[in-house]
């Protein structure tokens, strides 16, 4: 797209905000229950096939890899693109003064309290109970990869922050008041690890019935996170997707490992 294509997709979208959030909510839900049910029919005719260990496992360290190498490319496209001339910053100033002007000061409200669902006290809270719950049902292996996976992330953003140095922008609505770098959005990623993670311990733990809820919630959760940056002006746009991007990289390489060390075990057992 154009640069004045850009500018002009922003002041619209920042003109109808929240119909703009919602759509995009179902839209994300819709995909991830298709990519959902695709996965299990993939699964059950892995099972039909009567593959080998060694090939499942290699299917998905490949899919797995995909998606990380796909969220960095995300990210570092952002990332070249945040000079006070490129087209990806000034769309992000538009999209900003004009869902000033447009969003209604109740949106604002109920977005400054659901941003609190990514504080680092809420998430630090919940690292610590599902930490503590997986240790006492004996599996240590995923309490290890849960906690690695939540601390990993937290100084990943912080480290990211120091390099790109971006300046918040301006958020004077008296909802919400944050200090420190911008870029990546660290409430965004640490959402989108948190309860990523927590879907996949979900998925490892508790009946089927419960796997596509799970996925669902996170989604919702994590994306609600990261647009309440948004609206709440805290955040440019650019700085959410890439926390989005940098959060599912990691929350990707912590799912890898985690499920690859306890396959590899099982196939050594043998």
């Amino acid at each position: 797209m154009k640069p004045e294509q850009w500018l002009a997709l922003a002041i619209w979208v920042g003109a109808h905000a929240l119909a703009a959030f919602v759509v995009l909510l179902c839209a994300l839900l819709l995909l991830v229950a298709f990519m959902a049910r695709i996965w299990d029919g993939q699964v059950l005719r892995r099972r039909q096939a009567a593959f080998s260990q060694p090939a499942v496992l290699l299917l998905n360290v490949a899919a797995g890899f995909a998606i990380v190498l796909g969220a960095a490319a995300g990210f570092a496209e952002i990332a070249e693109q945040l000079g006070p001339d490129g087209a990806m910053a000034q769309a992000d100033k538009a999209l900003s003064v004009s869902m000033r002007a447009h969003v209604t000061v109740g949106t604002l409200q109920v977005f400054a309290l659901l941003t609190h669902l990514g504080d680092p006290p809420v998430l630090t809270l919940l690292g610590v109970a599902v930490a503590l719950w997986l240790w006492w049902r004996g599996q240590r292996s995923l309490a290890l990869g849960w906690v690695l996976a939540l601390g990993g992330n937290a100084l990943l953003n912080l480290m990211l922050k120091r390099v790109f140095e971006r300046v918040r922008p301006l958020h004077d609505n008296g909802l919400v008041a944050e200090l420190g770098w911008s870029f990546p959005s660290g409430h965004t990623s640490g959402a989108t690890v948190a309860y990523g993670m927590l879907a996949y311990v979900m998925l490892r733990t508790l009946p089927t019935a419960w796997h596509l809820p799970a996925l669902l919630g996170a989604t919702a959760l994590a994306f609600t996170v990261g647009s309440s940056r948004v609206f709440v002006q805290v955040h440019f746009a650019s700085d959410v997707v890439a926390g989005f991007a940098s959060g599912t990289a990691w929350l990707m390489v912590c799912i890898l490992s985690v499920g690859s060390s306890q396959r590899w075990r099982l196939m050594r057992s043998r």
